[in-house]
């Protein structure tokens, strides 16, 4: 690849992870590439798509880009935090293949941290968009109200912990930008899976260090039918419960937040019931019922759960029994048979 700019040190390492989306790809990149701040490096790190993005990457022909490819799919979060691991930048931003940025995103971002060694990172509120990239204005507006950056004052937070964590309004996933050295990025945890961002958050948070928030909207957020929050699979929602208890869990081990010690457990009574019909419905009964116990015995008045506990033992009872007939029936045509 050939271009005119030549960097040494990037100030900003641009993470893009991809997989299987090739025109989306393409638009993401083409954001990074037009930022209207310059000094950045980009990552494509593609986690094994079933045809190689390389040649959408060198039609850019653009000195910045690195890419990078696994020669097996090894999950979203572990593609991602690669990505930052290998980044040369002081700060890092995540910008998944399907999103998009303002041109002026990164400059409207990066100054702050610049200009303040006690920031953590900088974040901005987003449009979210259609598959074919139109604005949805209803559900952008939604989404503000939602994760409480509608009403949030612009300038620096600190400490962040509430904002962070309890109202997840810092969108890392693809509306921020992290001084790199805050995370120790080779210790991630991969368990945390789709809510690495949430993490991110946690961890941003807990250095003691402030965030930088404008109001305006520099990230295109796309909502489509490949999203996993709009999914209905069961085996995707037991990983992603699976997912958002390891990091409750271990919130409620750090004795910094304790004031927020009473949201972590409502959260954590969520997931489990989640966790536990999702169970259900995959035909898990047993394993299901741990997570209805606990949220009987962390709530003693839920319906639901009581309900879906009994459930579980009822949905038992009738699969062994049909397990049992089938069996018997299956012996006595053998039986007859021979």
């Amino acid at each position: 690849m050939s271009s005119s700019i030549e960097l040494t040190e990037p100030l900003v390492s641009v993470v893009i992870p991809t997989y299987n989306r090739p025109e989306y790809l393409k638009q993401a990149i083409a954001s990074a590439v037009n930022q209207t701040f310059k000094n950045i490096e980009i990552i494509v790190c593609d986690n094994c798509s079933d045809v190689s993005p390389q040649p959408i990457v060198e039609a850019f022909k653009d000195e910045r880009i690195r890419f990078c490819r696994n020669s097996h799919n090894i999950g979203m979060v572990a593609n991602i935090i690669n990505g930052f691991v290998i980044a040369k930048g002081k700060y890092v931003a995540s910008l998944h293949d399907d999103d998009m940025w303002e041109p002026d995103f990164l400059a409207k971002l990066v100054p702050p941290l610049e200009a303040n060694s006690d920031l953590a990172l900088a974040f901005c509120d987003h449009y979210v968009i259609k598959a074919d990239g139109q604005i949805d204005d209803k559900l952008t507006q939604e989404c503000s109200k939602t994760w409480k950056r509608a009403d949030l004052t612009a300038g620096i937070h600190q400490p962040f912990y509430k904002i962070a964590i309890e109202n997840m309004s810092v969108a890392t996933a693809n509306a921020a930008v992290i001084r790199k050295d805050v995370v120790d990025w080779q210790a991630f945890p991969l368990e945390v899976g789709g809510f690495y961002d949430l993490y991110i958050n946690y961890l941003c948070s807990r250095s003691g260090l402030g965030a930088y928030y404008t109001p305006e909207k520099l990230t295109r957020y796309r909502e489509h039918e490949l999203t996993d929050t709009l999914t209905d699979n069961a085996q995707i929602n037991i990983r992603k419960a699976k997912n958002h208890i390891f990091c409750y869990e271990h919130f409620m081990q750090d004795t910094r937040l304790k004031e927020l010690y009473p949201h972590f457990q409502q959260r954590l009574i969520e997931a489990n019931q989640y966790l536990g019909m999702s169970l259900l419905k995959a035909g898990q009964p047993e394993s299901a019922r741990p997570h209805f116990w606990y949220v009987w015995q962390k709530k003693k008045l839920s319906v639901r759960a009581i309900a879906a506990l009994l459930f579980s033992f009822i949905y038992s009872l009738l699969i062994n029994t049909f397990i049992s007939v089938k069996g018997y029936v299956t012996a006595e045509r053998k039986a007859t048979s021979g």
